[in-house]
């Protein structure tokens, strides 16, 4: 079983803001103003009642108003409307904290080569295999794929750091970053995760002048204002900042392959936050954007729910990453399907007992994997590990990712109706 599964949402969930719509914003029917007419008729009968009204209308008739005084003129104030001075207060909490991290803000592009569709046509047709046409499209200019954030973390040897998702730089032929002074500068890929979407590039220390920190995501709580900070829509919004409030510290995500747990807060998040800084009042990275809701699994349009990998899960990858290029996690090295999943009529042809009625199928497994050395066989069915059930793939996944390369587990496995546990010392990836 790969453990490096894309880190996908479930498509009745969540998507990458990457490969999701953007979140459309249909102009608001207009609406009556009810409430302001409804005030200002309150406010007349409460005049009326209360004498206020005809007391403007006693200072109105002696001042001939009503046109019984014809030589009496209104006074018109000698005073003009004029512009204070004095400045609202800018040095909020969050002004601060935005202050603090935006140098270190940057937009990340990605850059691929332009596919020479039309000579492929051509040559699909004729024929022509030329080698003039591949290494013309070898050469062919880079283009913009697609456009995120990141933030600069460390300064270290020479190199400046940088966090950013990995499906903003995926598939890329070449990275380019800009700095919130707008310099441009190219960036190498010094690691990516794509359980985690998480990312990490690096470019001359010369350019950076300014390093974000991490806070502790641990102590966050819900009702905390945060700050998200990115390129919403590309570089043209560069630098934006939208607040808004922790919705859930800790809000777990089913996907595909495993089970998250993010931050999810209501501070605008949009195509192109992806990779950018969720920051607190300290001006400090507590979470890295990710993802947001658009919508729910019958279509209902939603706002406000962005999701934000914690810091703490984002320091652990992003050290392996420069310490390594990857992130090394347990496996067991079989190819799996939830019985949940399958249909009765899979079930009877995989000759799985109709009395299972959760578990993991093991449709093959990997020579010379852990599983294999441990005696699993094609057709068994995982119910446990160390005695905690699991009925999904991702279930057992998350399980998994809390052992280290080396630990031993125990698996409870159903064969041909029998229950045995086997006992399975994990390999790296």
């Amino acid at each position: 079983m790969d453990n490096n599964d894309d880190f996908k949402q479930n498509p009745q969930n969540t998507d990458r803001m990457q490969n999701m719509q953007a979140a459309r914003n249909p102009k608001p029917k207009k609406k009556k103003n009810r409430v302001f007419l409804k005030t200002a008729v309150i406010g007349l009968l409460a005049g009326l009642l209360g004498g206020g009204i005809s007391v403007g209308a006693f200072v109105a008739w002696e001042n001939g108003a009503f046109g019984n005084n014809t030589n009496a003129t209104a006074s018109v104030s000698s005073k003009s409307a004029t512009t204070s001075k004095k400045s609202a207060e800018t040095s909020s909490s969050m002004s601060s904290a935005y202050k603090q991290i935006k140098g270190a803000v940057v937009s990340v592009i990605n850059l691929q080569r332009e596919s020479s569709s039309s000579s492929d046509a051509w040559n699909s047709i004729f024929g022509d295999n030329d080698s003039s046409s591949s290494s013309s499209s070898k050469n062919s200019s880079l283009e913009t794929y697609s456009e995120g954030s990141g933030v600069v973390y460390m300064k270290s040897n020479g190199r400046g750091y940088i966090v950013t998702n990995n499906h903003v730089v995926s598939g890329a032929d070449s990275v380019r970053v800009i700095m919130a002074n707008g310099k441009k500068v190219t960036a190498k890929i010094v690691g990516t995760d794509s359980t985690t979407d998480l990312a990490v590039l690096s470019i001359p220390a010369r350019y950076v002048t300014q390093v974000a920190e991490f806070g502790d995501s641990s102590s966050l709580i819900a009702g905390q204002t945060v700050i998200a900070v990115g390129s919403p829509l590309g570089t043209e919004y560069a630098s934006s900042v939208t607040q808004g409030i922790v919705s859930s510290p800790s809000r777990t995500l089913t996907t595909s392959s495993t089970t998250e747990k993010v931050i999810q807060t209501d501070a605008a998040i949009n195509p192109g936050n992806s990779g950018g800084p969720l920051v607190n009042s300290a001006g400090q990275i507590v979470g890295i954007n990710s993802m947001k809701l658009a919508s729910s699994s019958d279509g209902t349009s939603v706002e406000g729910m962005g999701f934000a990998i914690p810091s703490n899960e984002v320091v652990k990858i992003i050290n392996q990453l420069v310490k390594n290029g990857k992130v090394t996690r347990p496996q067991l090295g079989i190819k799996v399907i939830a019985i949940g999943d399958l249909p009765e009529a899979y079930k009877k042809q995989l000759g799985i007992s109709t009395s299972i009625k959760s578990g993991i199928f093991v449709a093959s497994v990997t020579s010379g994997s852990a599983a294999k050395k441990a005696g699993m066989k094609k057709g068994d069915v995982i119910t446990a590990l160390n005695g905690t059930k699991v009925s999904t793939v991702a279930k057992l996944h998350t399980l998994l990712n809390k052992h280290k390369v080396g630990d031993t587990v125990t698996l409870t496995i159903n064969r041909s109706g029998k229950t045995i546990s086997l006992k399975v010392t994990l390999q790296s990836n």
